[in-house]
């Protein structure tokens, strides 16, 4: 229910109304990212987050790590195989799928593609994402 709010979902069938499973929004498979503690956009206590919106990133270590332009999500894709609900337990497999190159305004444009898939307890698949990266050869300038 609070996923449904915070992506602007007032639908009732988000409620628990003690009828049975609760299905998941759309997009909410994408959270669960925030479970793994070796995610790299999840904040860590005590650590620097340069994902903090307040401004650039001036982390050394994390600047030191960029031997390119600028990266950004282009796309994101879900296919659900079967409706995901509250009381599922799924495990959770990611790869590398295609990758491919066009060029841009700042050169080379190098675009990967990410599949998660999301598996019950009987290894079937629930739903699967698919992202696609981008890498620009430069930095954009803003």
């Amino acid at each position: 229910m609070l996923f449904a709010r915070a992506i602007g979902d007032a639908s009732p069938s988000y409620v628990d109304d003690g009828a049975g499973a609760v299905p998941a929004p759309p997009t909410f498979p994408i959270a669960s990212a925030q479970y793994d503690s070796e995610y790299s956009l999840r904040p860590k206590p005590g650590q620097p987050w340069f994902g903090s919106g307040k401004g650039p990133c001036d982390d050394p270590e994390w600047l030191a790590q960029r031997t390119v332009g600028s990266g950004l999500h282009a796309e994101q894709h879900f296919e659900y195989h079967r409706p995901l609900s509250s009381g599922d337990v799924v495990a959770v497999e990611s790869s590398v799928g295609r990758t491919w190159e066009k060029e841009g305004r700042s050169g080379t444009l190098v675009f990967t593609e990410w599949i998660t898939r999301y598996l019950d307890a009987d290894g079937e698949p629930v739903v699967t994402a698919r992202s696609v990266g981008v890498q620009t050869q430069t930095p954009v300038e803003g």
